[in-house]
């Protein structure tokens, strides 16, 4: 994820949440926004959602069960 062009934007969380995500991350050793990217990419695939590549080609990913 690090090496493609990246689109920046705004979020707000509320104080407990940051503090939980920053926990998580510091946790797994990554930054808190490669942490919020891990996050988002993980529940792409659970929920079944194509994620278009630079080159254009879409990838399938399968919907995993909780």
């Amino acid at each position: 994820m690090a090496t493609q062009q990246s689109k920046g934007f705004l979020l707000r969380l509320d104080p407990e949440t940051m503090e939980a995500v920053e926990k998580w991350a510091a946790h797994e050793f990554r930054s808190v926004n490669g942490q919020l990217q891990w996050i988002i990419a993980e529940s792409l695939k659970r929920h079944g959602r194509n994620i278009k590549r630079e080159n254009g080609t879409k990838t399938n990913v399968k919907k995993t069960t909780k």
